[in-house]
């Protein structure tokens, strides 16, 4: 059977998916973008500052910004168009790495050359992507991923000193659109270094003006205490429509076993990450959805188990 819209390398869909349904984007619900579910609209503020659009970039006081919320010294860190471009510019740094198989995959598709004996730098990402636990405080790796670890943990960064970090904040901001990623370096030389290597005006100039005061008040502990009441929710769902989500830490949870599910949901305009990118094609990962967003899910999974008289 031809799929509604077959799995991309990422998510993040939802466009195609309405057009597919033959819908406006904003009644699909998009669960295979893991985003915070209970960030602020950031509509408003970003419409104070369209007038930077007319002037090229200068993220000075974007970067200035986002070193006070991590609490790290404004020489250590690059602004990045997202946070994929903050990996690719971290693996042309370190072309080698040690990649466990079931990890995020765009490690591996920008390392010029993955090392399986496990000698070369460990590339990691924290809470692990797709299961979202959390690593142990004895964990270490030379690349850390923690696009998601605000999320998790009411902080912004783990702090781990010799560690590149590589992040993103419009994950934890819900505006996957404006682009806005980092590399945390662990000393001087290595930021002057990827910051040479990054291509000019990264940045955009609508985030690099809009990024301060999109920072202003957020309150990551409230975050993630909301974050943790709703993955309870979800995870209570799953389980009553006989689904069996991995326990983990993130806004997202990993669904091991659940095949067809994401076919199934197309239908009713609901999209969830497809586990083939992950190396497990029966599996899903769920974003934790807002309270509107759980009751959008609850009746798409009511319809489908009607439709199939069966669990799955």
């Amino acid at each position: 059977m031809t799929s509604l819209l077959p799995p991309g390398p990422h998510g993040g869909d939802a466009y195609l998916l309405a057009c597919a349904l033959k819908v406006p984007v904003d009644e699909v619900l998009d669960l295979s973008a893991s985003l915070n579910p209970l960030a602020h609209d950031p509509t408003s503020i970003l419409a104070r500052h369209l007038d930077a659009i007319g002037r090229y970039p200068d993220d000075q006081r974007a970067t200035a910004a986002v070193a006070e919320v991590l609490g790290v010294d404004a020489k250590r860190l690059v602004l990045t168009n997202g946070g994929a471009e903050a990996i690719a510019l971290v693996a042309a740094e370190h072309p080698i790495g040690s990649v466990d198989p079931f990890e995020f995959s765009l490690y591996s598709h920008h390392l010029a050359q993955v090392d399986e004996t496990g000698r070369a730098p460990r590339w990691a990402s924290d809470p692990h992507n797709p299961t979202g636990r959390l690593a142990d405080p004895d964990d270490r790796a030379q690349v850390r991923d923690e696009a998601f670890y605000v999320l998790a943990t009411g902080r912004w960064t783990r702090g781990d000193p010799e560690a590149t970090v590589v992040g993103s904040l419009t994950k934890a901001l819900a505006c996957p659109g404006l682009r806005v990623g980092y590399a945390l370096c662990p000393d001087d030389r290595a930021t002057a270094s990827l910051v040479d290597r990054r291509p000019r005006w990264s940045l955009n100039a609508l985030a690099a003006a809009a990024i301060p005061d999109l920072l202003a008040g957020v309150d990551p502990g409230a975050w993630r205490d909301g974050i943790t009441a709703l993955r309870v929710e979800l995870t209570e769902l799953l389980l009553a429509h006989g689904l069996q989500p991995d326990e983990g830490s993130a806004n997202y949870l990993w669904v091991p076993h659940a095949p067809g599910l994401r076919e199934d949901l197309l239908v009713h305009g609901v999209l969830l990450r497809d586990g083939k990118s992950f190396g497990h094609p029966d599996a899903v990962r769920i974003a934790v959805p807002s309270a509107d967003g759980l009751q959008r899910l609850s009746d798409a999974l009511e319809h489908r188990s009607s439709e199939r008289g069966r669990w799955p």
